[in-house]
């Protein structure tokens, strides 16, 4: 342990920071005044004095050579200039424009390793020694933050104490009271101004009676300024806007004075009105010049040249009209629109004065007609991961009206957990597909919508596709035609599908005798779960409504989030209106109906600047009538357990309700089957907290199940009863490794059962199995998933 212990080889006189810790803290954020520390301790191994993240930074530090370094980079440098030189006299030779691009490149890596030290180093931490002059800085970085939130009177002082080559810095605050807000006033003679702050009151961030937050006054600065940008004043900044604080130190109370000043450009601030608008898409080159076309549509002045572009669709994008007031969100949301469209390589929009008058410039470069997109990555559903390779190609403008004709092929190889095994197998992936994208809603609201709905960032998707899996148990290929719709609300706060037509052709030609088997065991008990693998014609309707709160799935960001996914499909709906035979143990073509209904909600809590809470809860229910007789298609079905699931239990094995599945040889947990389900309830809560550079650790609870709708006799206690469901209730705990590049997540989850509602009631707390003689339980109690994401 002394190899790696933090105080080795420190000189004299140099103490390792053990320890930050805050005296008198009472009304004040402690967690904010906690993320001011200069200096963080090393986090330890437990139990020691070593830390893996200095570890690794040390052993990056035997293979690192700043001279080395220095020297290269002193090389690229001078060959970079090289290149530059050559390329002044042929600046359009390829191989000299791919060479400086690389060697760009590598200076920039250089830099870095320069600075930062090699990948390991970069990795792993420096040992945090304790430094007198960032001790001193943190006190003054306390000592505004308090002020700041109103502690005016406040005082910050620390005192170290030491113990051998160990030290902790004591900062010591007394907060006193804070100021509070008590009368605020505006003063201005834009009697519009005024009248915009009054009726806006209510969103004020500066508030009588509330402690005194120098951040509130920023923001609200930025509030007023958005607040008269959207209502026609252009000219206007927030450096118009200032404020006199008049302090009462015997009341610990402030008066806000609010002033908007006149600008020096004019008698006063105006409201400025569209006077007309252009659109020009630039020639891609100098030779099209000549090819230039005019037309003018809503009252926009288009100027098109070798690529002709759709007025219609393009002023559908354009939020704003001649003779509207300037507002900066239509603005920034038409920037937004057009660039939706992906037929241009940059969206820019300026404006001209004359008076209170403006000239709108919209200014567009084509993107390239052809796109080939290659992408070789890996994936993983199951366990194991798998390569896969997709390909591409995408013809912008394809009908001349923003259409996106799009051809896409993927191979994929993966992992995944057998169905009649618990062994994991490969699985062969096939996909192509041909699409065309209409930048609009095509049937039927083609006409008058366009112009309606271009604010919502419209598309209709029509799709014909070939699918193919080869699994062990089984091979599967169909055919696929699709008509979707997408929209989004503003801010894509809000995102909606709707599925109008979802037909499919499918065929199972290949069926392992094994699983076949099981499928006629199960119809000889009254579960005809094989009618699912007969060959089908499935078609549906369905939507989807995905809403995002404060931006979730940047984990990088310091706010709450939240999402919320819901799902409605109603399949087979057009056999409702004839007259179809019912799938019986004659059908040789089966058909099926089925509503289904699923909603996911997930929630994102950063606690401090390195840990979070992050939790799940996901329930959905699919019910089969008519002809269907009880069964589902068999992608249709729910099925739990797995690495994005209840991660105690092995990929879909999990329930349903307390079925005890049939137990293989190699012991309790050894289920040799997939259960499909028709009810699902999950529930999962983990805590996140960075580790060392790249390293997050996490500890996680996970809890649910699967039922079924009605009894299955093939499987006794799998319907779902409002009487004893809760007592079915299947939960695991553990604890995760995750390796986060920001471009990459990969993710070790090692889970393990605490309570298996399979086992008969009184016994299905299993978590006792676990001791210092079985640190895993039983065989299969426990289990390792490695993924790549985030589980949710």
């Amino acid at each position: 342990m002394y190899a790696c212990s933090l105080s080795k080889n420190l000189p004299e006189g140099k103490y390792v920071l053990e320890n930050n810790s805050l005296e008198g803290v009472e009304k004040a954020d402690k967690s904010e005044i906690e993320g001011l520390f200069f200096q963080e301790p090393n986090t330890k191994i437990p139990l020691t004095n070593s830390s893996l993240g200095v570890t690794i930074y040390r052993v990056g530090q035997i293979f690192y050579d700043s001279a080395k370094v220095n020297d290269r980079l002193k090389a690229k440098n001078s060959e970079l200039g090289d290149v530059k030189t050559s390329l002044n006299e042929t600046p359009d030779d390829r191989k000299l424009l791919k060479r400086r691009d690389k060697l760009q490149t590598k200076i920039q890596d250089l830099e870095k390793m320069k600075e930062y030290g090699n990948f390991l180093m970069r990795t792993g931490n420096p040992v945090t020694i304790l430094d007198s002059a960032q001790t001193q800085k943190t006190v003054t970085e306390i000592g505004n933050y308090l002020y700041n939130h109103g502690f005016l009177d406040s005082e910050v002082t620390y005192e170290v104490e030491t113990k051998k080559k160990k030290a902790e810095v004591i900062y010591a605050i007394q907060e006193r009271e804070p100021y509070l807000l008590d009368s605020i006033y505006t003063r201005s003679d834009n009697e519009g101004i005024l009248d915009l702050i009054k009726k806006s009151q209510d969103e004020s961030l500066i508030i009588k009676g509330e402690s005194y937050d120098q951040s509130n006054f920023t923001k609200e600065r930025e509030r007023l300024e958005d607040l008269f940008k959207n209502n026609g004043y252009y000219m206007f900044t927030k450096s118009f806007i200032d404020y006199n604080l008049y302090y009462d130190t015997t009341s610990k109370k402030i008066n806000v004075e609010q002033r908007i000043l006149k600008p020096s450009f004019a008698e006063n601030h105006a409201v400025y009105r569209i006077d007309s608008i252009t659109f020009k898409v630039s020639p891609p080159s100098d030779a099209f010049i000549d090819e230039k076309q005019l037309t003018n549509y809503r009252n926009i002045d288009f100027t098109f040249y070798k690529d002709r572009f759709s007025s219609k669709i393009l002023s559908s994008r354009i939020l704003f009209d001649e003779g509207q007031e300037y507002k900066r969100i239509d603005i920034v949301e038409t920037q937004k629109q057009l660039s939706n469209l992906d037929l241009f390589r940059y969206i820019n929009i300026s404006f001209d004065t004359v008076g209170t008058s403006l000239t709108a410039k919209i200014l567009t470069q084509p993107n390239q007609k052809y796109q080939l997109t290659n992408q070789l990555g890996l994936s993983i559903t199951e366990q194991l991961p798998g390569p896969f390779f997709s390909i591409v190609l995408r013809n912008r403008n394809f009908f001349r009206a923003g259409e996106i004709l799009e051809f896409n092929t993927r191979i994929g190889y993966e992992g995944v957990a057998s169905a009649t095994d618990q062994g994991v197998y490969q699985s062969r992936e096939f996909g192509t597909s041909a699409s065309v994208i209409f930048p609009r809603f095509l049937i039927p609201f083609y006409g008058e919508g366009l112009q309606k709905f271009g604010r919502y960032n419209p598309n209709t998707r029509t799709q014909l596709g070939f699918n193919y899996t080869n699994r062990p148990e089984y091979t599967r290929s169909g055919l696929n035609g699709l008509l979707s719709y997408t929209w989004a609300t503003r801010g894509n706060r809000q995102q909606f599908t709707l599925n109008a037509a979802d037909i499919n052709y499918i065929r199972t030609p290949k069926i392992s005798p094994d699983f076949t088997q099981v499928l006629l065991d199960l119809q000889n008990q009254g579960n005809n779960l094989i009618w699912s693998f007969l060959p089908s014609f499935i078609s549906s309707i369905s939507g989807q409504t995905i809403i995002n709160f404060n931006d979730y799935g940047n984990y990088n960001s310091s706010n709450k989030a939240s999402l919320l996914k819901l799902f409605i499909e109603s399949g087979g709906t057009t056999l409702n209106f004839v007259n179809a035979t019912s799938n019986s143990e004659a059908t040789d073509f089966a058909r099926f109906q089925w509503l289904k209904f699923q909603a996911d909600y997930r929630r994102y809590l950063p606690l401090n600047q390195k840990s979070t809470v992050a939790y799940r809860a996901n329930i959905g229910i699919a019910n089969p009538y008519g002809v269907s007789n009880g069964i589902l298609p068999y992608e249709k079905y729910f099925f739990a357990g797995g690495g994005t699931s209840i991660r105690a239990w092995q990929a879909r094995r999990l329930g349903p309700g307390s079925y005890t599945p049939p137990i293989g040889e190699r012991g309790r947990y050894d289920y040799a089957f997939e259960q499909p389900s028709e009810m699902i309830l999950e529930t999962m809560l983990e805590y996140r907290r960075n580790l060392v550079g790249y390293f997050d650790m996490a500890v996680f609870v996970d809890a649910g199940n699967a039922w079924v709708i009605g009894v299955d006799n093939s499987r006794p206690g799998a319907d779902f009863k409002f009487d004893r469901f809760y007592k079915e209730i299947a939960i695991g705990t553990g604890i995760g490794l995750r390796m986060d590049f920001n471009f990459l997540v990969v993710r070790l989850d090692l889970a393990t059962k605490a309570v298996d509602p399979s086992m008969p009631e009184g016994e299905r707390w299993v978590l006792d199995n676990i001791s210092f003689n079985r640190l895993f339980g039983v065989k299969g109690q426990t289990v390792l998933n490695f993924g790549i994401g985030y589980p949710f």
